[in-house]
């Protein structure tokens, strides 16, 4: 084999290294937060919201979850958890404000409050999920400030990237949804796998790293096979030249 296309051999499988390197390192980044399932949904209709609450606060367990509403919903229906309790907090409005509908409201839910039961394990995760009817304002991103208190201890999941910032370089990024332009058919389909994956996972990060894991071996295992149909061309075409 010439030196050239050894060095190219090499070259490929060491990006590749690096690809899988950077994959696991994304893996474990995405598990740290907590974050929402779907991550974009459709302007204008009904979406279930799952939270992913993936520990607690260091060695501590989570023993309440505040959810803080973005401005731009006026409710949010929380579903039932058998491991928690909850509450909507109410907020007036400065001046009462003209619904879709013709209706006008004077207040609007601004928070939701997940109390524990009994408190998280920091090594286990929850799911929990909120019915909100979006804006009809494709193109905008919601933010849910969220404050992670802990037996020890809170996170305030509250950053909010500037513009042009990489979210994924905050610290502690609130949780966002993008509302995005209808398609209602693809849209309700994402939708319901998220909500099945979410939940498959909602007892420990087992399932979802599984996932993952697999995604990532599967990808490696593809660039194994490229490289060894790159060596075949090599030796039929040096087969031929002799």
């Amino acid at each position: 084999m010439k030196k050239s296309s050894l060095r190219s051999a090499l070259s490929a499988t060491a990006i590749a290294g690096g690809t899988a390197a950077l994959m696991m390192a994304g893996l474990a980044g995405a598990s740290a937060h907590v974050s929402i399932n779907p991550d974009k949904t459709t302007a204008n209709s009904y979406s279930l919201l799952t939270f992913g609450v993936p520990h607690g606060c260091d060695t501590s367990g989570t023993t309440k979850l505040t959810i803080n509403l973005p401005e731009d919903l006026m409710d949010a229906t929380p579903t039932v958890n058998p491991n928690w309790t909850v509450e909507k907090v109410t907020q007036t409005l400065p001046e009462p404000k003209k619904l879709a509908d013709g209706t006008s409201i004077t207040k609007r839910t601004s928070q939701i409050v997940y109390t524990a039961k009994a408190p998280l394990d920091p090594h286990l995760r929850d799911a929990l999920v909120l019915s909100v009817k979006l804006p009809d304002t494709a193109g905008k991103t919601l933010y849910f400030p969220t404050l992670q208190n802990c037996e020890q201890g809170q996170t305030n999941w509250a950053e909010i990237p500037k513009d042009g910032q990489d979210p994924h370089t905050l610290k502690a990024p609130a949780p966002s949804v993008a509302v995005t332009a209808a398609n209602a058919t693809a849209d309700s389909g994402h939708l319901a796998a998220a909500i099945s994956t979410e939940q498959a996972a909602s007892v420990t990060d087992d399932g979802s790293q599984a996932r993952s894991w697999a995604g990532l071996i599967a990808g490696v295992a593809g660039l194994g096979l490229g490289a060894a149909a790159f060596f075949r061309r090599r030796s039929a075409k040096a087969s031929v030249s002799q």
